[in-house]
């Protein structure tokens, strides 16, 4: 089993505070995200533009892998994933994940068409967005 981590700290209140992204493997290092990064198409990264960029990568190599069973070698795979935030009674909902890709390979594109939706369907990240998420919490009384 393999477990790869990343940090968020976060200080202020929800729109006027700031926080950081960092990861283990350093390629986030203290990456600034805000309320207005996320909502306000402020500049800057946020939670769902960096689950879309893993979503993107995840399809893209679990796609690689789908198609090299079919005995098809891809040249290139270029995805893109769009992850919609809506407003519901409950609150902010991620409410859809959008992959749109571009393979180039020879092969039939019937069987690259049906590779691509079992990508879809399997890759690690598109079974997390259907995943049981557990919470440990500790709190430090100030």
């Amino acid at each position: 089993m393999i477990t790869k981590s990343a940090n968020a700290h976060w200080q202020g209140s929800l729109k006027d505070g700031k926080g950081t992204i960092s990861s283990d493997s350093g390629a986030l290092n203290g990456h600034p995200y805000s309320f207005a990064t996320r909502f306000e198409g402020q500049r800057g990264t946020n939670p769902e533009e960096l689950i879309g960029a893993a979503h993107a990568a995840c399809f893209s190599m679990a796609l690689s892998g789908v198609l090299a069973d079919a005995g098809i070698v891809p040249e290139s795979i270029d995805t893109r994933s769009s992850i919609t935030v809506g407003k519901q009674d409950s609150g902010f909902t991620v409410t859809r994940a959008h992959l749109t890709t571009t393979i180039r390979a020879k092969g039939s594109r019937d069987a690259i068409l049906a590779a691509a939706e079992k990508a879809k369907a399997t890759c690690p990240v598109s079974r997390l967005l259907r995943a049981e998420i557990s919470l440990e919490a500790s709190v430090e009384a100030i």
